[in-house]
């Protein structure tokens, strides 16, 4: 019997190709560059971390659930106080749903947000003993939690090679590009095609965190990317004159 979706989640964002920004090659780069560019990744961070505060997979579920169309910034300030008295299944349901929303209002549709985090928590607490299952199709079934989501969790708690795509993947992923490809599901599918099993743990991180702090969006930081030799997109970034404003490299 296959398993239903059981509730609503804050409608996500379409991912269009634009995103990725600017002209794209025809073809992904070869497979040894794939590979290098992974091994400076590697290189300059061995252990990426994701940037959800948690401390299991119960709140790093919950995390992620509110992570949709917000920060993890804003997440982490609405769960530090959050997670002091509600970091299991049952003491999210003690909590109430009117009090959960009051302590995630600074979140983007905290209301819908708040109503999936309940509804998840009494199947965790009736159906899995309060604890989070290993199983894809599980996780998926519950409100809130979408393909993204269930490999973010997978990955970070459980140590599974999935790469979630998120928009910074999306376009890094497409700028390079690595794989050339229309929506997030595609380039999880492409990525986890030819990305060598050596990288797959970490991929989602080192990709993501270069998106968020390299590779921007509107302007990408071409002139201190640790790729940019392996990288297809053009034009390239300049490096920023002397007296202009610039991003402090993390």
């Amino acid at each position: 019997m296959a398993i239903r979706k059981r509730s609503s989640s804050p409608k996500p964002s379409k991912v269009a190709p634009e995103s990725a920004g600017g002209p794209r090659p025809p073809e992904p780069v070869d497979p040894a560059t794939l590979a290098e560019i992974f091994r400076r990744l590697r290189a300059a961070n061995p252990e990426p971390r994701g940037e959800l505060e948690h401390v299991d997979p119960y709140t790093l579920l919950v995390a992620v659930v509110l992570s949709a169309q917000s920060t993890d910034k804003g997440v982490n300030a609405a769960t530090r106080e959050l997670f002091r008295v509600a970091d299991t299944p049952e003491k999210m349901l003690a909590l109430g749903e009117e009090r959960l929303r009051e302590s995630i209002r600074t979140v983007n549709f905290h209301p819908t947000k708040a109503r999936n985090i309940i509804a998840l928590s009494k199947i965790l607490v009736e159906e899995h003993g309060g604890v989070v299952p290993p199983a894809r199709a599980v996780l998926e079934s519950f409100p809130g939690v979408g393909r993204k989501s269930a490999s973010v969790v997978l990955n970070i708690a459980f140590g599974e090679p999935t790469i979630a795509v998120d928009t910074h993947i999306f376009r890094v992923s497409n700028r390079i590009p690595l794989v050339v490809t229309k929506t997030a599901d595609e380039t999880q599918v492409a990525l986890e095609r030819v990305v060598p099993d050596e990288f797959k743990r970490h991929a989602h991180h080192w990709l993501i965190l270069h998106g968020r702090y390299v590779c921007k969006a509107r302007k990408p930081e071409c002139w201190r990317c640790l790729i940019a030799d392996l990288c297809r997109y053009e034009p390239k970034t300049p490096a920023p004159v002397a007296g202009e404003s610039r991003a402090r490299p993390r």
